[in-house]
């Protein structure tokens, strides 16, 4: 399957109605594989020999813990909802001009935003220019009561550090960051390490997947790096793609959520390391074509969108139960997820790329407005999910790219933006929907 969504921050800024826009990267898409057991509501977790959060050496043993899950038939009001965006058109060097955006997406319904931080080779600290874009995002978020999480890549695959020195600088390079901008708690460390579009390589020579513990060791370098700066940041760990093929050898070499998972588990066994590796979990759960409406499972394959969440906390618990590190109850943010729009005659103006496939899934406004309120309702009914992140405030303007903000390329509103609105607002007030299980129940 093609990847969508490409890593248009590398590109510079696009000029939209005057003003400099940036975009990141988007979700990976890798081909979907079938024959995965997604286990039942109950975890039975196998540890190999490690390290216990009491300081013990364990052999392997074997525990059944019931998931806390809400029960069926039970009736429940969604929980709290983070409702973010992900766009670098914030990151502005002109202040007016970053104010102006924030503002924007704060208008559009959005509590937080997510920007990208790119470390590079031999950096250990963000250049100056890095310095004063994200100044300006801080303080345009402080003046909208809006949150900011940052998350720190390495960009595309040929910048991967691949050894210790280069994950070592990644890490200091994150603390600086930290250090300069002590107003941001939450980091996000990496982008899609199950893609080779991003991480490589996804195998050794022997065909066994080296991804995830070298990803392993950045995120704790990582972790520790930022935790010595404040003990108060949230480091959020994975930032995986929603598939994978999990077929090496071929020329397009990518994991699947559910086996980098299983193997980053057992890499942190293996480590024997007595602390963790992150406070929460991120995953990119888009649909594999915005034709798909969010409630679609997946329960006979690989793959993990946000309606396979009972999947998702089974794996979490299979991978670190009996460990220092936090599975079952580890906290779950979906930090990106978009429904691409078609763009009407009217408004082609303002893209580039014009005959580019890639739009060829995209929906009607209407059906935009409802996926985003159904995928909003599916996360305020799983228990773990502290936020979802939509990508991005505004359509990248290059149709080879991803159209599904609320705003069309010149920032004219879709139809779609006051029903998605309504939605964020119900969501941050608890009141979104009523839940049956981990389902959601629409109000009548």
């Amino acid at each position: 399957m093609r990847w969508k969504g490409p890593a248009l921050a590398l590109l510079g800024a696009a000029a939209v109605a005057g003003i400099a826009i940036g975009f990141t990267l988007g979700g990976g898409d890798g081909t979907t594989i079938t024959n995965a057991s997604t286990g039942p509501a109950t975890a039975t977790a196998t540890t190999g020999a490690g390290t216990t959060s009491a300081g013990m050496t364990t052999a392997g043993t074997t525990s059944t813990t019931p998931l806390q899950l809400p029960k069926p038939g039970h009736i429940r009001l969604g929980h709290r909802l983070l409702v973010a965006t992900v766009d670098d058109s914030v990151k502005q060097a002109d202040p007016a001009q970053a104010a102006g955006l924030m503002k924007v997406s704060q208008d559009a319904g959005f509590d937080a935003v997510m920007v990208s931080s790119m470390w590079k080779q031999g950096a250990k600290a963000p250049s100056a220019q890095e310095r004063v874009t994200l100044g300006n995002v801080v303080k345009a978020a402080d003046a909208d009561g809006m949150q900011v999480f940052v998350f720190i890549w390495h960009g595309l695959s040929g910048a991967t550090p691949r050894t210790v020195p280069a994950r070592r600088q990644f890490a200091a390079y994150a603390a600086a960051l930290a250090r300069d901008f002590p107003q941001i708690r939450d980091f996000i460390v990496g982008n899609e390490p199950n893609l080779n579009t991003f991480w490589m390589p996804q195998y050794g020579p022997d065909g066994r997947d080296v991804a995830a513990s070298a990803y392993l060791d950045m995120l704790a370098r990582t972790y520790d790096a930022l935790k010595a700066v404040s003990p108060h940041i949230q480091v959020i760990g994975g930032a995986l793609a929603p598939r994978g093929s999990d077929r090496p050898g071929t020329k397009r070499d990518t994991h699947s959520p559910t086996r980098f998972i299983e193997d980053l588990g057992a890499a942190y066994r293996a480590s024997h390391r007595s602390k963790p590796i992150m406070d929460a979990f991120a995953i990119h759960p888009y649909m594999r074509t915005s034709k798909l409406p969010p409630t679609d499972t997946h329960t006979s394959s690989t793959t993990i969108t946000i309606a396979d969440y009972p999947k998702l906390v089974v794996l979490l618990d299979r991978a670190f139960a009996g460990t220092p590190q936090r599975g079952r109850s580890l906290p779950i943010y979906y930090t990106e997820f978009g429904v691409q729009t078609r763009v009407p005659a009217a408004d082609r103006h303002a893209y580039t790329d014009l005959t580019s496939p890639s739009a060829t899934d995209a929906v009607d406004p209407q059906t935009q407005a409802r996926y985003y309120r159904e995928a909003l309702e599916l996360a305020a009914c799983q228990p773990t999910v502290k936020g979802l992140f939509v990508f991005h405030t505004f359509d990248e303007p290059d149709l080879a790219g991803w159209q599904s903000g609320l705003y069309y390329a010149d920032q004219k509103p879709k139809p779609s933006l006051p029903a998605f609105r309504k939605a964020a607002a119900e969501a941050r007030a608890s009141r979104l929907t009523h839940c049956s299980g981990t389902s959601f129940v629409r109000k009548r």
